[in-house]
């Protein structure tokens, strides 16, 4: 079932472990997969652009049919296999509607967290200001309080509740990138617990950028945060 499935993907990218994560919670072990070097512009390569013409990384076919976007993936994996592996809606629709709503919620986040740890990337050093990037400070730090929030609310341990969901599936690479680029998890217990509780998950851990793997130690970007 999965030998007609290709991911093209990178190392560290959030929206490729969020697809990968997916694959691994639906038992579609197996695949087809490449990894690509953003240093290398392989992202731009004639290989990606054949199937994104973005020339975007997760690129992802499912025999004739193509999928880019990572939480088009997700869905696309979730509604093709719903009944196999582990199911990522939930049933109920309070919890299901938590889910939709932390879910796209978390592409928020997931930008905040952009505009801060590669604000020197992606900004040209010409335009770049001390008070633009104290700002992104400032919007990570309010994006951090109000997810600190949500899990302390939250009637179960993950995102959406008592099982583990879409939510999670999209939002944890986020929550890992923090710690990696060492959030305090004194200063943010929830976010914390709820790191620990699933860095070790089988889909995560087999899933797991390999750079980081190769270097454990991280950056210390966010430990004033």
């Amino acid at each position: 079932m999965a030998k007609n499935m290709t991911l093209l993907w990178g190392s560290g990218s959030c929206p490729c472990w969020r697809a990968m994560i997916a694959l691994e919670e639906k038992n579609l072990q197996g695949y087809n997969h490449q990894l690509l070097s953003f240093d290398k512009m392989e992202h731009k390569s004639q290989q990606v652009l054949d199937i994104n013409p973005r020339g975007q990384l997760p690129s992802f076919k499912h025999g004739d049919n193509i999928v880019n976007d990572s939480y088009a993936i997700c869905f696309y994996l979730e509604s093709q296999f719903q009944d196999q592996g582990n199911r990522l809606i939930p049933d109920g629709p309070e919890e299901r509607a938590r889910m939709y709503q932390r879910m796209f919620e978390g592409q928020t986040f997931y930008e905040k967290l952009n505009n801060v740890i590669y604000y020197d990337f992606f900004i040209p050093e010409e335009e770049r200001h001390d008070c633009a990037l104290s700002r992104n400070k400032e919007a990570l730090k309010a994006e951090l309080s109000l997810w600190e929030g949500y899990l302390q609310q939250s009637p179960g341990s993950f995102l959406a509740g008592s099982s583990f969901s879409l939510a999670d599936v999209v939002v944890f690479p986020t929550v890992a990138y923090l710690f990696r680029f060492g959030l305090s998890a004194g200063r943010y217990p929830k976010l914390g617990e709820y790191y620990a509780l699933l860095k070790d998950r089988p889909s995560i851990r087999a899933s797991w950028p390999p750079h980081w793997l190769e270097n454990p130690k991280g950056h210390e970007a966010l430990k004033d945060f």
